[in-house]
């Protein structure tokens, strides 16, 4: 498929200068691409991941990432999406989240040779601009009337911009053009708020080089109650296992609201589109397992498998396991787990074979694995509809656990949603 279209299927476009032109471009050669990161922060947090997969895939087609850190333009502040202006920080601290940024963004790009990927800071060029030389040049291809239709500009005007801000399109768009100059860039990325900045690039760079440039931009994630994506009760949810740990990190995925799967899983996975599509139309329960498959795929992303399969076990343990159903196939590495790791991960009992002989009531085995202290207590929790053999649940207070509920040589019994139990037939 073309870049394009995969962009498109999955979400991830908003706005195009010149789709057909792109197009094209994508399909005859390596097109290199590039999207900024603000090193006002010492992390990078959901909210900026959705770049961060576009690239991811542009690069899987064969095309050439720039990963521009604003060691620059953090010195002036963008006010696209911002009510008030950005503290200013120092060089030393801007120069320190820079590098910081760097291993972040390497989980999900391949850096390994320039080729591949680079990444640049814009403190380079513009720390040591002139600035008559820069108004001279630049400057005078900017309409004033133009910059202040822009949307990031007129949002600002209510509350206030000051003239230092109001200069951020023109670094921006200066940004594009030494990349093009440079790096023989093509494309810029941003958010949709960032669209007036990525316009004047395009056309400060045509101007200037008198070559086709593009750009792109991406639709804002916003919750259903219109809140920015990646928020909690307490606070964001880093990328920096130092701010936010990976199993809480696996947590803020499994705990999304159902109607959410289905972009979330395009968005955030790697998973085929007919996988995604199919899992993002379970309806509830088993729309938890992909919730489940959601959460291992994101933490693995970002963290590495042991990551994910240590967060996936610990909120099995602690939380239960998704209601299972046996048509959920699923090309997730979160079966790898399953195989065998999350069976040895549950509280195993040993029973003897000649007990399934005869068979064994279900309500004297609670008791023998400890999810009820009586075959009374046993017998409420069937009534009840809370107990489960093999993941499915049982009603029948009468009902003889034999061995044709065994597979592999194992049965599994759970209480409610967390109490879960292994029998192992031994002998």
């Amino acid at each position: 498929m073309n870049a394009l279209d995969i962009l498109e299927e999955r979400g991830f476009l908003y706005q195009l200068t010149d789709a057909a032109s792109l197009r094209r471009c994508l399909d005859e050669r390596c097109v290199t691409f590039y999207v900024g990161f603000d090193p006002t922060g010492s992390s990078l947090h959901i909210g900026h991941l959705l770049p961060v997969m576009a690239m991811r895939w542009l690069q899987q087609c064969g095309h050439r990432a720039i990963a521009l850190v604003g060691g620059g333009t953090a010195m002036v502040g963008d006010p696209s999406g911002k009510t008030e202006a950005r503290p200013v920080l120092s060089l030393a601290e801007i120069d320190a989240n820079a590098e910081c940024l760097k291993a972040q963004l390497a989980r999900f790009l391949d850096f390994s040779s320039a080729e591949r990927a680079v990444l640049v800071n814009n403190a380079t060029w513009l720390r040591e601009l002139k600035y008559i030389e820069f108004l001279r040049d630049i400057g005078r291809h900017f309409s004033v009337n133009r910059m202040l239709a822009a949307e990031s500009v007129k949002i600002r005007l209510e509350t206030g911009l000051s003239f230092l801000e109001f200069n951020y399109m023109l670094l921006q768009a200066y940004d594009f053009y030494i990349l093009r100059r440079d790096h023989q860039c093509d494309l810029q990325l941003g958010g949709q708020d960032q669209w007036g900045n990525i316009v004047a690039g395009v056309d400060l760079t045509r101007r200037l080089v008198g070559q086709e440039v593009f750009g792109a931009t991406l639709p804002l994630l916003l919750k259903s109650d219109g809140e920015k994506f990646g928020k909690t009760a307490s606070g964001a949810v880093w990328l920096d296992l130092a701010r936010t740990s990976a199993y809480d990190y696996y947590q803020f995925w499994r705990n999304v609201e159902d109607a959410e799967v289905p972009k979330l899983l395009a968005f955030f996975t790697v998973l085929p589109m007919p996988e995604v599509r199919r899992l993002g139309a379970l309806s509830a329960p088993a729309i938890n397992r992909a919730k489940e498959i959601l959460a291992f795929e994101a933490t693995l992303l970002a963290h590495g498998f042991e990551a994910a399969r240590q967060s996936y076990l610990a909120a099995c343990g602690e939380f239960g396991f998704a209601d299972r159903d046996g048509r959920i196939e699923t090309s997730s590495r979160i079966h790898e787990v399953e195989a065998g790791e999350v069976a040895e991960s549950i509280p195993t009992q040993a029973l003897p074979a000649a007990d399934l002989e005869s068979g064994v009531l279900l309500v004297k085995l609670l008791v023998t694995v400890g999810l009820a202290q009586s075959n009374g207590e046993g017998r409420r929790l069937i009534q009840g509809g809370g107990c489960y053999l093999n993941d499915t649940r049982v009603t029948d207070e009468q009902r003889l656990v034999t061995r044709a509920d065994l597979s592999g040589g194992e049965l599994f019994v759970r209480a409610g949603k967390k109490n879960r139990r292994r029998v192992v037939v031994v002998g």
